[in-house]
């Protein structure tokens, strides 16, 4: 929004009265606040796996899970360094527990989502239900929900976390709370939130107080299936390829309130068209390789490397082989707001 806005001594007279009363013209600013397109800080980025395992590793040798809360090494987007951001409004990190570890329980009124990006036999545990993670399974932590994870296998797990804490931060609606024991008790046997709600079933009568899906472990091996049978149809979707969204099965809706969980399938030797939309996007690469044109920069990417696409950047995927992609975004929240917007093929809106 392009403005002509005078400068005489006269209104910068005015305007060094304003301050003191608490005020501001806006037409000083109106083309910064207001402008034709997205303007994020957000930049393109990607974090090869190769090259930072060996330094989430060494964090293990350092500093215990018990220590730390959490121990992770945040994901932090160029643009916004030093703000524990990877998108204006989401959070991401990569998370370690070591055979024998217990990452003690708390709560948090953020939501945070867990991707399992290596390993094999850890557990995450949800207001007393334990569920065992495998590479690829998607994982929730309701808002409000006491959880704790351990480790009882013999090897690490490293798993990719998303929050939506800059988002729960700039509405001044952040809580946290520790358990006062290291584990909160089991109440429910492992598996049965799969067992009694992500079956196609419902239990007659339930009625849920949470937009949160009951379902908190989506896994990968059923994921992956569903995908594998869809194409044989050959259902090709220009900018995405075969993309499914996880869902809350009591509503149908995302299975998360404040973000957006995909999977897709991209075959091999499948170019995607252009794409863009106002959701800024992580990526998390499950399996196979190629290259991602963001704007005008090319990133090669590859199993277990994380890279993130920008809002409203044009955005173009090739796959070498066949490559399934694990995303997640701030889309519910733009589009419950009426904002969110997508651009395909470089027309239409």
């Amino acid at each position: 929004m392009a403005i002509s806005v005078p400068d005489t001594p006269e209104l910068q007279e005015f305007y060094s009265r304003l301050p003191s009363y608490g005020l501001a013209p806006l037409w000083t600013v109106l083309s910064s606040l207001i402008t034709p397109t997205p303007e994020t800080r957000c930049q393109p980025a990607i974090w090869k796996y190769d090259e930072v395992r060996p330094l989430v590793m060494e964090s293990g040798e350092l500093i215990t899970a018990k220590q730390a809360e959490r121990r992770v090494l945040i994901l932090e987007n160029p643009g916004m360094s030093g703000e524990s951001r990877i998108t204006e409004t989401l959070y991401a990190g990569l998370q370690l527990i070591l055979p024998g570890e217990i990452a003690p329980a708390h709560r948090h009124s953020q939501s945070a989502l867990r991707f399992i990006v290596e390993g094999s036999g850890a557990f995450t545990a949800v207001d007393g239900e334990k569920t065992i993670m495998e590479e690829g399974d998607f994982v929730i932590t309701p808002s409000w929900a006491w959880h704790d994870h351990g480790n009882e296998s013999d090897e690490p797990m490293i798993w990719l976390d998303g929050l939506d804490i800059p988002l729960v931060t700039m509405l001044d609606a952040s809580f946290f709370e520790k358990y006062p024991d290291e584990v909160f008790p089991q109440t429910r046997p492992a598996g049965d939130a799969l067992a009694r709600y992500g079956s196609g079933l419902l239990p007659v009568g339930f009625e849920s107080t949470t937009p949160t899906s009951p379902v908190f472990n989506y896994p990968y091996t059923r994921t992956r299936e569903s995908l594998n049978r869809m194409r044989a149809t050959e259902q090709w979707d220009e900018c995405h390829g075969l993309k499914s969204k996880y869902i809350n099965p009591v509503t149908g809706d995302y299975a998360m309130p404040t973000m957006a969980t995909n999977m897709q399938l991209l075959p091999a030797r499948f170019e995607t068209a252009e794409y863009r939309s106002t959701d800024s996007t992580v990526f998390s690469v499950v399996e196979g390789n190629g290259q991602s044109v963001i704007g005008g920069a090319t990133m090669e990417w590859s199993e277990r490397d994380t890279f993130v696409v920008p809002s409203w950047m044009p955005v173009r995927h090739v796959a070498d082989s066949d490559c399934y992609l694990f995303s997640f975004s701030d889309r519910p929240v733009q589009e419950k707001l009426g904002l969110w917007r997508e651009l395909r093929g470089g027309a239409g809106s």
